[in-house]
């Protein structure tokens, strides 16, 4: 419903089906009456100057806001300013508004209007809290673990096996961790495993605080055989309360023993898939987040796509050699220059 020049407006939606605008009057608005109905996508049209964007920016947005501010307490509303209210009678059945400035250039190719408006940290974090995880594999639901359910998967292995029990501590945080290295020394542990290098906790080396860090305590090291159901058991508790309900098991067969391809298997107190035998860490926002090593796809590094040459493209003729032309791009150079450039390449290859 549109009304152009009127005082009064009869009421055709509730405040619950639509938002009510009586009276805007911002800019080239002339006492403009509006019912803009709920849950549906809502497109303003009209010539140049007819007040799109102070129907849109100017009326709606700018009394979105308003409301918003007036929610807060007044400690609140002294360090953020007062907001002009918008030339208009009513505005009602008004929701928190978000608004994407109409002239905004993002140059990141990563930006989208969840970054922008900055809701996707929102998102984030409510799917890290409520999400529920399911196996990539089956697609069940992923199920808990006990300890003791992970020490008799670990007793299954062949025996001589021999295990390292890892209590993740820190993974993939900035600082040097001082306090989490004085916690190992308080447990009377002796080695623990820093950015992929096992080493005593008197000789660690020194932490850079800018970069981003990987620390696991050893709970212990045990090779299986019989009679050391309780001390792996022990271990994997130690371990489990360290680190939060998760522990990190490194396993090399007899049969690698003379390689160092040591198998490491996240298990968890908490999310585990009994029946694909996959186990899953923690979910966090950082999870979901593609700017993220921890969330980003490893194909694209959450680009969303990937750049490959394609050699059909690059090679004309297969049956040429390089210095003879083969390369498409350098078909009108001569010999001496497509030599010089095969010399630029000899590096890189």
């Amino acid at each position: 419903m549109f009304e152009s020049g009127t005082d009064t407006v009869e009421p055709v939606r509730s405040s619950t089906d639509a938002i009510r605008i009586v009276g805007a009057r911002t800019h080239n608005l002339k006492n403009v009456n509006l019912d803009i109905p709920r849950d549906q996508l809502v497109v303003i049209t009209g010539r140049s100057g007819s007040g799109k964007s102070s129907l849109a920016f100017d009326t709606i947005y700018a009394e979105g806001q308003r409301q918003f501010m007036q929610t807060l307490s007044l400690h609140s509303r002294q360090f953020l300013g007062s907001l002009p209210r918008a030339d208009v009678d009513l505005v009602d059945g008004l929701q928190p508004t978000l608004c994407v400035d109409q002239n905004y250039r993002g140059r990141n190719r990563r930006s989208t209007v969840g970054t922008i408006t900055e809701i996707y940290h929102y998102l984030t974090l409510l799917m890290a809290r409520v999400g529920q995880i399911r196996c990539y594999g089956c697609g069940q639901p992923i199920q808990q673990q006990t300890a003791t359910q992970i020490r008799d998967a670990l007793l299954s292995l062949p025996e001589r096996t021999k295990l390292m029990i890892l209590a993740p501590m820190v993974s993939g945080q900035k600082g040097q961790h001082q306090e989490t290295l004085r916690l190992i020394r308080r447990e009377r542990l002796v080695r623990l495993r820093v950015d992929g290098v096992v080493c005593d906790i008197d000789s660690v080396p020194e932490l850079e605080a800018g970069k981003q860090h990987d620390i696991e305590a050893v709970a212990d090291r045990i090779i299986v055989r019989e009679g050391v159901e309780d001390r792996l058991l022990e271990a994997l508790e130690n371990a489990i309360r360290l680190a939060d309900g998760t522990v990190v098991v490194c396993s090399l067969e007899p049969k690698d023993k003379d390689s160092d391809s040591w198998q490491e298997k996240i298990y968890s107190t908490r999310y585990a898939c009994a029946g694909c035998d996959i186990h899953y860490a923690e979910i966090s926002p950082r999870t979901f987040s593609f700017n993220s090593p921890f969330g980003a796809c490893e194909d694209c590094d959450g680009v969303g796509s990937t750049i490959a040459f394609d050699p059909d493209v690059i090679i004309g003729d297969r049956t040429k050699s390089i210095a003879d032309g083969a390369i498409v791009a350098w078909g009108g150079l001569s010999k001496a220059a497509i030599k010089r450039q095969i010399g630029l390449l000899n590096p890189v290859l």
